[in-house]
């Protein structure tokens, strides 16, 4: 059972920097693209962030030059380094790891719960 666990959201005021990190477990195959997504109230999820595991990036033009996403493939962990952060980023934060299954050679996508960030003015 894969499970992806979120950590570092809270609350910051504007201007402010959050890390988040989110480690994956129970992996059942390889880990291919990890990224971050975000859910504003009212509004659809968006991808803020992706890597892929030969490290390309993909950025979300709102949070390009302000967010930096990492990953560390030793620990099944991606981060995501939010700086310059504005009231409009605040939405729960929702880790996102495709795998491919060892087993049956698909590709599986996993969730993890997600992490509330709020930005106040």
């Amino acid at each position: 059972q894969v499970q992806l666990v979120e950590s570092g959201g809270g609350l910051v005021q504007a201007g402010g920097s959050l890390r988040l990190s989110c480690a994956a477990s129970g992996t059942i195959g390889s880990i291919n693209t990890m990224g971050w997504y975000r859910q504003a109230p009212g509004k659809q999820r968006e991808l803020v962030a992706s890597i892929t595991s030969g490290r390309s990036l993909n950025y979300a033009d709102s949070v390009k030059g302000r967010f930096t996403i990492s990953r560390d493939n030793a620990k099944n962990t991606v981060y995501l380094q939010m700086a310059s952060l504005k009231p409009e980023d605040t939405a729960v934060y929702y880790c996102n790891a495709e795998i491919t299954n060892w087993g049956t050679l698909r590709r599986e996508d996993y969730w993890g719960q997600g992490t509330q960030v709020t930005v106040s003015s």
